[in-house]
Order: C-alpha cells, then structure tokens, then sequence
C-alpha cells in the first residue's frame, strides 16, 4: 500500500507543474507521518508549548512556527555541508547519528524536567513576548536530527530540482517550497491545537494534566532517540 502511494506521487512529479507541487506537498507530509524521527516533532513541540501559560491561538500558532522554521533552517544548512563534502545529503555518518540521538535524550529530559535549558523562557529582542527564541533554538537542534531522515523523502524531489535548477529556478524553488510548507504544515497544525486542548479542559501551565502530557511527549522524544541508535548499528 505504502510503495503504491510512493510509486503514484513519484509519477506526478512527472506530470504538469502544478501536479508535480502537490505531490511535492504531499511528500513533505509523509516525511513527518512515517518517519519515527520527524514525528517525535509532534510530541516535542507540544511538551514544549504545554509548559506556557496563558496561550492563545495566535501565539501557539507563532511558537510552532518559529519551532518549524528552526528546524528547516539547520536540515538546510545540514544539506548543504554535506553535499559540498562529497557525502549524500544528509549524511552525517554514524557518530554524527549518535550524536543526534543525544540531542533527543537532552531534550527529552528537559520535557521530562531533569534541567533546565539555558534558553528556558527567552524573549526576542525588542518584544515583550516569550517563547520565541526558546522555540526556534529548540528547533535549530532538533533539526539536527531530522536532517538524515529528511533527504530520504526529498530524493526525488531533489532528482527534479537538480534537472530544472539551471532551466528554470523558479519551478526548482517552488518544488523545494512546497515540500518545506508540507513539511511543517502537521507541526503548526499539532502545536496550533495545544491551545485549543488547554482551552476546552481548562488546563494551566500548573494543571496536573499538562504536566503529565508534558513528561508523556518526553518519553516518546527519547524513544525517537533510542530508535535511531538502533537503526544506526
């Protein structure tokens, strides 16, 4: 079933422009629904929004969007390096993979509220609003992560970028587009619902059941850690 639906989008990219976008969309989809990896996002960005008081749509919707942005900011930069060093992209290798998987213990703890992290509660420069740079630090790490997992589903959409990059820009740049808004659309969308689950129960951030979703979505970050020590051996 899966290797059906894989084969069908493939084709699409294929297709008119504008089938080969969506199927770049929906590929970018799939890379956080079927990947242990990028769904351990899921239960990251709702520990970490559970923890704020007072949230409203607005800004739960904002702090999961810097998360995203975080995180397709350093899958990026991850990209590019491992590229230019000859490697596949995203390939950080078996001792970058475990060092990964350290990444998702930290921060696993740090929902479980073994320590805090440095950044706990910053505030953007110039605003009286906080969280945003604690979620976008957040997901610049996470993101380090993600990398290996994520240019498994981009293989071939990037077969295609790599064909029309030098023809046509601007179809290579809305492919990529597309897969990056895929990408983070389950992400803003999960963390957009936190405020609407503490507003409906009447959670706060001292409520006994946010705290116990709290620890909940750290055990499942470290699970996603464990998982990738044992695909790595």
């Amino acid at each position: 079933m899966i290797e059906s639906i894989f084969t069908f989008l493939s084709e699409l990219l294929y297709q008119n422009v504008w089938l080969s976008i969506i199927s770049s969309f929906v590929w970018g989809i799939l890379s956080i629904l079927l990947s242990p990896c990028h769904l351990s996002s899921i239960p990251l960005i709702i520990g970490f929004l559970s923890s704020h008081e007072g949230l409203t749509l607005k800004k739960s919707f904002k702090l999961s969007l810097f998360f995203a942005i975080g995180i397709l900011i350093t899958i990026a930069l991850i990209g590019g390096i491992t590229l230019a060093m000859g490697r596949l992209m995203g390939d950080v290798g078996t001792a970058g993979n475990y060092i990964v998987a350290a990444v998702f213990f930290v921060v696993g703890l740090y929902l479980l509220d073994v320590f805090v992290l440095p950044w706990d509660g910053a505030k953007l420069k110039g605003t009286n609003k906080k969280g945003y740079i604690s979620a976008l630090i957040l997901g610049l790490i996470f993101g380090i992560g993600l990398g290996p997992c994520t240019f498994a589903f981009m293989a071939p959409i990037l077969g295609i970028v790599f064909q029309v990059a030098t023809t046509d820009g601007f179809y290579a740049a809305g492919l990529l587009f597309s897969f990056s808004l895929g990408h983070i659309a389950l992400i803003v969308i999960a963390g957009s619902m936190v405020n609407l689950v503490q507003k409906y129960l009447n959670w706060s951030e001292n409520s006994k059941a946010t705290k116990i979703v709290k620890k909940v979505c750290g055990v499942l970050v470290i699970f996603g850690g464990i998982y990738l020590i044992y695909i790595t051996f």
